[in-house]
């Protein structure tokens, strides 16, 4: 296996406050290893945002360590942690007047200098992206003209664009139906393995995660599970995630139905 991207040393996170923090997990030993697709899971609330916000470096940690390629994280200045670390959020982007191809551009804002034009190798690099995600026919289309899932193909294009080894994504399959849902994971798994990317996101699509996910994080209150969805589920640990009245857990089968 390839040295882990990311590693989480003794790691709590959560909100400085006035008088107080308010910590949301402590105590986390982890690694996000590149090759690899990783979801994070968990209930509403319970600090999946939080994590990610924190690994992104948008929040410090209250206490630990998050290392990138054996570097603490808050040692990275922002250019240089604009050229490790792509970042895609749930917020669907309000934007007019611009193309996919302008804004899958922006990607390369790390490399283009105070004025942002892009070189010949800038643009031969956003149509390599646009490619990759398989919509470069939508190149010329205005952004705002968009379906929900061609939005988000867009603003995964323009984190490749950015060309980071690893790439962090709040919820890619919000707002989607079921068959772009799919499609949607099946292209993250394939960039993470093609392109030995770390793919870490979070999700709410249960079922989905347990089949495409090379790796599961499950955050439950003052605590997080890592594991492949089998060894999650041979533990217990899906079926007490899932199951209450009404609804149980096949652990031989990977799926949730209703009693």
């Amino acid at each position: 296996m390839n040295n882990p991207s990311v590693v989480l040393r003794q790691l709590t996170i959560g909100y400085r406050q006035k008088h107080c923090q308010k910590v949301v997990a402590q105590a986390i030993d982890a690694t996000i290893n590149p090759g690899e697709l990783t979801c994070l899971l968990g209930a509403n609330g319970v600090g999946k945002s939080t994590l990610l916000r924190t690994l992104s470096a948008f929040l410090p940690p209250l206490q630990g360590e998050i290392l990138l390629a054996e570097r603490p994280l808050d040692n990275y200045s922002d250019g240089q942690l604009s050229r490790r670390v792509g970042v895609v959020l749930t917020e669907k982007p309000h934007i007019r007047n611009m193309s996919v191809g302008e804004l899958v551009g922006l990607g390369r804002a790390p490399y283009t200098g105070f004025w942002g034009r892009l070189s010949a190798e800038d643009r031969c690099i956003v149509a390599e992206s646009l490619a990759q995600v398989g919509i470069s026919n939508l190149a010329h289309r205005m952004v705002d003209t968009l379906s929900d899932g061609e939005r988000q193909k867009v603003m995964i294009a323009k984190a490749l664009a950015q060309q980071t080894p690893i790439i962090y994504l709040d919820e890619p399959t919000a707002f989607l139906d079921f068959p772009s849902k799919v499609e949607m994971m099946q292209l993250l798994h394939r960039l993470a393995h093609q392109m030995q990317k770390t793919v870490f996101l979070s999700t709410h699509d249960f079922e989905l995660a347990l089949q495409v996910a090379d790796v599961l994080w499950l955050m439950e209150p003052q605590s997080l599970h890592i594991g492949t969805a089998r060894q999650l589920a041979d533990s217990g640990v899906l079926s007490r995630f899932v199951e209450r009245e009404g609804i149980a857990f096949d652990a031989h089968h990977m799926r949730v139905y209703i009693k």
